[in-house]
């Protein structure tokens, strides 16, 4: 059995500020809009998706279960993602330029990734390693 990931999702408590900071500055494609939801990807990838979706839209979750997700999002630990670059210093740099939340300059790790780290508008953690 083969699968892929189709796709991926992540809590964003601001569908606009997540959609630019994936779409402007990461330059990742809008795939799909709905109302309280959102799917990018990146080029050349059409099959893989993030779909960026507000917490407090799904009816699955009680309120007492939203505001865990809420808080859990405000210190920064709810989501993250990893994603691979071929340039780790100049898509640091590239994204650092946009004012965007540095969690961790570009480092070796001692499990045998180069990587840096940003937070998303939404609080998720987004790191970037070099393959």
């Amino acid at each position: 059995m083969i699968l892929s990931i189709h796709a991926s999702f992540l809590p964003a408590d601001d569908l606009e500020a997540s959609l630019s900071f994936y779409r402007d500055i990461l330059g990742f494609e809008t795939r799909d809009e709905g109302p309280h939801r959102v799917a990018v990807g990146p080029p050349g990838q059409p099959r893989t998706s993030i779909v960026l979706r507000s917490p407090a839209a799904g009816p699955e979750l009680t309120d007492e279960e939203r505001a865990t997700v809420a808080e859990l999002m405000a210190k920064g630990t709810y989501g993250a993602i990893v994603l691979s670059t071929s340039d780790l210093i100049d898509t640091f740099d590239r994204i650092q330029a946009t004012g965007a939340d540095v969690v961790q300059e570009p480092m070796e790790q001692p499990y045998g990734v180069r990587d840096c780290a940003f937070r998303d508008p939404a609080g998720n953690l987004v790191r970037i390693e070099q393959r």
